[in-house]
């Protein structure tokens, strides 16, 4: 796989400024403990970054992910009035992308400071777009590996409201119903789906 680099961006609203995605760097290792005490992120995902090692080994597998070209994950900044990157507001990832395949899976979450301003919605859809270009029929890469990438799929947990709000905004429909999977997956869950 050719190798593969990103810095997205999505615009302000009204009430938020325009956020910055890139892939995760060590200087993100402090932010992300602190995303580690959020009780709701816990609960919600897979998320545990409990200490600076937790949060080393977190970034690794990161770049570890981009390097083998399989797993894209993006650290989601607010950009500050003087147009810096300043504090971090989330993840997306784009994952389960491999050659041949033309279904890959996105993932988020939020940093409880920067719930409800619509960042979540925003780093999705910029990534979605990204994941097309790059990955898709069209793009450098799905020409590269045949087929191309032509669908996305979004889960999250049924009692997640909040994340199905996002995967509407963002363009999923919702397609199927998973059965819990415990202990993993200990509630059923939703399928999205976004096709092009």
């Amino acid at each position: 796989m050719n190798e593969i680099t990103a810095r997205l961006t999505a615009a302000a609203t009204p009430s938020a400024p325009s956020l910055v995605l890139r892939p995760w760097s060590p200087e993100d290792a402090p932010a992300l403990v602190g995303c580690g005490e959020d009780a709701e992120l816990r609960r919600r995902t897979t998320f545990a970054v409990n200490d600076e090692a937790d949060a080393d080994r977190w970034i690794r597998d990161s770049e570890r992910g981009w390097q083998e070209g399989n797993r894209f994950a993006f650290a989601v900044l607010e950009v500050e009035e003087g147009g810096g990157a300043g504090q971090l507001a989330g993840q997306v990832v784009l994952k389960g992308v491999t050659p041949g395949s033309s279904t890959a899976e996105v993932g988020y979450w939020t940093a409880a400071r920067a719930r409800g301003r619509g960042v979540a919605p925003r780093a999705v859809a910029a990534v979605t777009e990204w994941a097309f270009a790059t990955f898709g029929e069209g793009g450098v890469q799905g020409a590269v590996e045949g087929g191309g990438l032509k669908t996305l799929e979004l889960l999250h947990q049924v009692d997640n409201v909040n994340s199905c709000r996002v995967a509407e905004k963002s363009g999923f429909a919702l397609r199927a119903i998973l059965p819990a999977s415990p202990p993993a997956y200990p509630n059923d869950g939703h399928l999205h789906v976004l096709e092009r």
